[in-house]
């Protein structure tokens, strides 16, 4: 007992340092969880950025279709206007997201996340999509669609309140999906916000970066992506 309390210890530790693992060797449902103290506190009214994981039901890759991906990216930009948050930095992964944002003006960051993860699931469960045959089926995956829930009922709230944090959370974000093997580089997933950083492109969701990253645009955090390498956040440490 004093060993399970020890290993979940030195895991939250790791977390507040590194930032949130994929979980990819965990168990589905509870895995999650254990990263997740029942008694997390939140700070909010600092003025801080906010890195956000949240992740879909019993860790199920519910987000696995471009499609879901891209109705997701839709979702967000619209719920980040209507809150009026500044978005510095995302990636949408088959089974969890990871957002770096600030406190929205309208309203709170949890009420944010809430409608956020509600619309999503509504509009996920609800939308059709014709298939090649011409007849149309639930984007929601059909054998998934009796699932009780679309996401997890908590998320994880890390404040960042420096600037080599939000570069390391940049890098972190950035790199999940090659960290995963989904792809060789960045650039080569497009639900994430590398694009910005890389070339200044604007995507479905507006980026807003700090005045840290204005800054460095000439820096090693906008790298030239036709050099063929991702930009390491991790080497301006």
């Amino acid at each position: 007992m004093v060993r399970a309390k020890h290993t979940i210890y030195v895991l939250h530790r790791r977390m507040l340092t590194r930032g949130c693992p994929t979980l990819s060797g965990v168990g589905k449902g509870w895995g999650f969880l254990l990263f997740m103290p029942r008694r997390l506190k939140r700070y909010h009214g600092r003025g801080d950025l906010h890195f956000i994981t949240f992740s879909c039901y019993e860790r199920r890759a519910l987000l696995g279709t471009v499609c879901a991906r891209n109705l997701f990216l839709k979702i967000l930009e619209q719920v980040r206007r209507r809150c009026a948050a500044g978005m510095v930095g995302y990636v949408v992964m088959p089974e969890h997201v990871h957002l770096l944002l600030s406190e929205p003006k309208n309203g709170t960051l949890a009420k944010l996340l809430q409608v956020l993860k509600q619309r999503v699931s509504r509009a996920m469960r609800g939308r059709r999509v014709r298939r090649v045959s011409g007849q149309l089926s639930l984007a929601f995956p059909e054998s998934l669609a009796g699932l009780r829930r679309f996401w997890q009922r908590r998320y994880y709230d890390f404040n960042v309140y420096s600037a080599q944090k939000i570069r390391e959370k940049l890098d972190y974000i950035h790199t999940n999906p090659v960290q995963r093997r989904l792809v060789k580089h960045p650039q080569d997933w497009p639900w994430s916000s590398w694009s910005f950083y890389a070339s200044g492109e604007q995507g479905v969701v507006k980026i807003e970066p700090t005045g840290e990253a204005r800054r460095r645009e000439e820096g090693p955090l906008f790298a030239n992506p036709a050099k063929g390498r991702a930009p390491s956040l991790r080497r301006l440490r």
